[in-house]
């Protein structure tokens, strides 16, 4: 008989379920612990309250039938039964469905670690999140970055964004040397960088804007050109430097896939 993963699937969300359940305590959830109870943990009946579905539908479930449970239930559930991040993840992954928060562990805060390592690095780095925003830099980048990095900002203000730097700062246009290859090279990458996200609520604002306030963002978003990030040699015509070359290297630390350290080494 052929694999049908469709149905490992099933069967592993209902065991994943299953373990989750025996091991949470009634009385942690406003349940009465009982000393009638047959079974360790809460009560099928019980989870199904937390997801909100029927007890029926939350027992096919678990039985492993050929049942659908929606995004919107397992947010429920994840939540009500305070799963891990991790837990939440996997859960989302094995009911093949997309969490509608988003990769939690894709999470924009930076570790203090890849902060400090910010400023062990000497030359011009910086840390950006899942949609390009600049999360951190160092002294280098912020002199490199003049006018925009070196910028005092308030603190509820939003991070700087390099594809609005790009797109919609004018001083990027001389700022970097044949801005307009540069440009739609970026777009592409951004395009390849996002494209499990372009549902995602946030991605569309950030895009809509870019497209309404730069013709040329819009213009390279329809052509649809996809490019995986690369390293490679970037040129800057700096306002007091004159024109400089750099390396540019980014590197994906492995349990913070979505952030991107970019070094740029003198070239």
């Amino acid at each position: 008989m052929k694999n049908d993963p469709a149905s490992a699937r099933r069967k592993e969300l209902a065991a994943f379920l299953n373990a989750i359940r025996s091991r949470s305590q009634p009385a942690d959830f406003g349940f009465p612990a009982g000393v009638r109870r047959r079974t360790a943990g809460l009560r099928r009946e019980e989870m199904a309250q937390l997801v909100g579905i029927s007890t029926t539908w939350y027992t096919w479930i678990e039985q492993g039938r050929e049942v659908n449970i929606s995004a919107e239930a397992l947010d429920r559930l994840a939540g009500s039964l305070r799963l891990t991040r991790g837990e939440r993840a996997y859960l989302f992954e094995i009911a093949d469905r997309r969490d509608p928060l988003g990769n939690l562990s894709e999470s924009d805060d930076v570790p203090p670690p890849l902060i400090e390592l910010l400023d062990d690095v000497g030359v011009p780095a910086y840390l950006m999140g899942r949609y390009w925003d600049m999360l951190g830099w160092n002294a280098a980048a912020a002199e490199l970055f003049t006018g925009w990095l070196d910028v005092p900002r308030d603190s509820g203000e939003p991070p700087p964004n390099l594809l609005r730097f790009v797109f919609l700062e004018a001083r990027a246009r001389t700022f970097l040397v044949d801005w307009e290859v540069r440009a739609r090279r970026i777009a592409a990458e951004f395009r390849a960088d996002c494209r499990n996200s372009l549902d995602d609520p946030a991605l569309i604002r950030l895009v809509d804007d870019l497209a309404a306030a730069s013709a040329d963002f819009a213009r390279f978003w329809k052509q649809h050109d996809v490019l995986e990030r690369q390293g490679g040699e970037r040129r800057f015509q700096h306002p007091r430097r004159g024109e400089i070359r750099y390396q540019q290297s980014t590197l994906r630390p492995d349990e913070h896939e979505h952030l991107k350290f970019v070094m740029l080494r003198p070239a």
